[in-house]
């Protein structure tokens, strides 16, 4: 009967792993898509404020040749109808533009606040004086990575009583903002593994992910929220070449998402308007 259950637990947590694969590759292409998006959005914005300058720059020149014909002869009519009407079509045209620069600007401003405020509760909370704990930015996403050592035993995926503290905090940040998706993402060494029932470095991966996010859980975070992901040893931040620069590759990275979907619907509907020369 204990075997039985044994190979029923073992299904389960390889099935696991295939999900959570899944899950990690949609979000990657998720990431990727909002990024080129804001790349794009960037590009638009500096374009813009270069037509914006230069049209104010013709209307200046064109308001002093007003003031000065004026100056010559009262009596003179200085602008045609044909002349007025283009004067105040270029007005228009730069008060359209800086509406749309204005709303993009509040896109970008809202998710960099966003980014900035959960850096800040997280370092905050979780400390940043710890060696083996680093809270930072890549690409506008919050990643937390937490050293090997600090989380597990060799060739282990049980969590230390060490790291279920430093995750606590970790948890109470989270539980504090329901809208943000806490993934985390574990990465191996390339040393061979193989100790049943797990049989090499993505089960390794895989199983302690799932081991970290069990203990989220049990510390009250939304099970909706998270996402277990392993990366075995294919994703390495150092060549495997020391003993010292595999201790860097076996980490953990818990990766905080907010859900800013509505900043990216708005830049993309302002991107689609500014093509269309709305």
């Amino acid at each position: 009967m204990k075997k039985v259950l044994l190979l029923g637990v073992s299904s389960m947590i390889l099935l696991s792993s295939c999900v959570s694969k899944k899950l990690y590759t949609d979000l990657q292409a998720k990431q990727k898509e909002t990024q080129d998006l804001l790349n794009s959005a960037t590009v638009k914005l500096n374009a813009c404020l270069e037509d914006r300058a230069s049209a104010t720059a013709r209307v200046t020149a064109l308001e002093d040749q007003v003031a000065t014909l004026k100056n010559y002869n009262e009596n003179l009519q200085v602008l045609s109808a044909k002349g007025a009407s283009n004067v105040e079509k270029t007005l228009e045209s730069i008060k359209e533009k800086d509406l749309k620069i204005t709303r993009l600007q509040d896109a970008l401003t809202k998710k960099d606040s966003v980014t900035l405020a959960l850096v800040t509760s997280l370092k905050r909370e979780v400390g940043i004086n710890d060696p083996d704990i680093e809270v930072n930015v890549e690409k506008g996403v919050v990643f937390i990575s937490i050293a090997d050592k600090l989380l597990f035993q060799s060739g282990s995926y049980n969590v230390t009583s060490r790291a279920k503290e430093v995750l606590a905090k970790v948890a109470k940040v989270v539980n504090s903002k329901p809208d943000f998706e806490c993934m985390v993402e574990s990465h191996t060494d390339n040393v061979p593994y193989n100790k049943p029932p797990l049989l090499d470095n993505w089960d390794l991966s895989v199983k302690r992910a799932t081991s970290v996010v069990r203990v989220l859980e049990e510390l009250s975070v939304n099970p909706a929220q998270l996402i277990a992901a392993g990366r075995a040893d294919y994703v390495p931040l150092v060549d495997n070449n020391t003993a010292e620069n595999r201790a860097k590759n076996r980490r953990t990275r818990i990766v905080v998402l907010p859900k800013i979907d509505q900043f990216y619907d708005m830049i993309e509907k302002e991107m689609k308007n500014l093509e269309a020369g709305k």
